[in-house]
């Protein structure tokens, strides 16, 4: 199949009329110019299918849920809105629970519809829980953590740790041995605890900004996480979790570091009404998501291509960059080298963006 676009982003630049071949569902050429005889031709800039690295939910359902089919809805919900490459991240529940949710995902993952599980919890602090039972929190415990990972499978790509935590700095060094990415956040940590986790293999921070300190003082955790290179962070680009005049200040201090993410609950591309996170009942007015017992945030109710558009329009990133936060970074982070760009040998996961009609299209055979 030959796909014929007017302007393309192509290893992380764009550039005009190219036109890729595609065979198996993989970029077999891509040439600059026009072919005389494109099977499709994109009237957008082609861009890379988004990668989301942090989401629950969509559609009205949760990657948490007991059926397959419910399971299948998710990922569906988030794949029409430009959403190829999807980590589904699970809520704090006891552990047996989680097993159980982790059952339902691994055929997901080893058929490759959904790129590994992401655990947000149990290991979190109660001071900062966020729309997490704090009931549930656990501190770290090794044995616990090593059986959860063979129980997986190779499924679970990412842990969110709150790094100050009794068991953190050893959980850390043995996830970050074994592949896993850690994630640090929902913390009440300071700079010594960011510093000890970044040392110990930590890589990432969950939705920076949200549920830890956010002061940037001298020896808060944020001035860490800013200060260290070795840490990339998550952003939800809903202009709640973090206004887009902060968002855009982030990005400026960050940019190379930052990683766009929906932490999309339920109400992702469905309604407004009451949900639930776990077992926290949750009311949803406006596309906004709050827990019912103290109007604390819980999750957005965003898709990829929204987050896309508003890092064009409301903070003012170029298409290349926004490709970058929304694709290529994830992609790099998990360690997943078959995508995230457009170029020979990566996955055909392509969309179509229109910065006239401010849209995205997923482009497929």
């Amino acid at each position: 199949m030959i796909i014929q676009a007017r302007a393309a982003v192509v290893s992380s630049k764009l550039v005009g009329d190219t036109w890729l071949e595609i065979s198996g569902n993989m970029i077999a050429e891509v040439n600059a110019g026009v072919h005389p005889s494109p099977d499709q031709i994109i009237d957008g800039v082609l861009i890379p299918g988004f990668i989301d690295i942090h989401c629950h939910g969509g559609g009205g359902k949760y990657f948490s849920a007991a059926t397959a089919g419910e399971i299948h809805s998710v990922i569906e919900t988030h794949r029409g809105h430009g959403t190829t490459s999807i980590i589904a991240s699970l809520v704090s529940e006891p552990i047996e629970t989680i097993k159980e949710q982790i059952i339902g995902l691994k055929s997901f993952y080893h058929n490759q519809q959904i790129a590994g599980i992401h655990l947000e919890g149990p290991y979190l602090s109660h001071a900062k829980c966020g729309a997490h039972d704090p009931s549930l929190l656990l501190n770290p415990d090794l044995n616990e953590i090593k059986e959860l990972i063979e129980f997986a499978d190779g499924a679970i790509k990412m842990i969110t740790i709150a790094p100050e935590l009794a068991g953190a700095t050893d959980a850390i060094k043995y996830l970050s041995a074994a592949g896993v990415q850690v994630a640090i956040g929902h913390t009440a940590g300071g700079f010594a605890d960011a510093a000890n986790a970044t040392n110990a293999g930590a890589g990432l921070v969950t939705h920076f900004m949200n549920a830890m300190d956010k002061s940037l003082g001298e020896g808060s955790f944020a001035s860490f996480v800013l200060a260290d290179e070795r840490l990339s962070v998550e952003l939800i680009l809903d202009g709640h979790h973090v206004p887009f005049a902060l968002a855009r200040e982030i990005y400026t201090a960050l940019g190379p570091r930052t990683i766009f993410v929906t932490d999309a609950m339920a109400a992702a591309g469905s309604v407004d009404g009451d949900y639930t996170i776990g077992k926290l009942a949750v009311q949803v007015s406006q596309a906004v998501a709050r827990l019912t017992s103290n109007n604390a945030l819980a999750g957005s109710t965003l898709t990829m291509d929204t987050v896309f558009i508003n890092a064009v329009n409301e903070l003012g990133l170029s298409v290349e960059q926004a490709v970058q936060a929304t694709s290529t970074r994830a992609a790099a982070k998990l360690k997943l080298t078959d995508r995230g760009h457009i170029a020979v040998g990566m996955r055909a996961d392509l969309l179509s963006y229109n910065a006239a009609e401010s849209s995205i299209t997923l482009i497929s055979e």
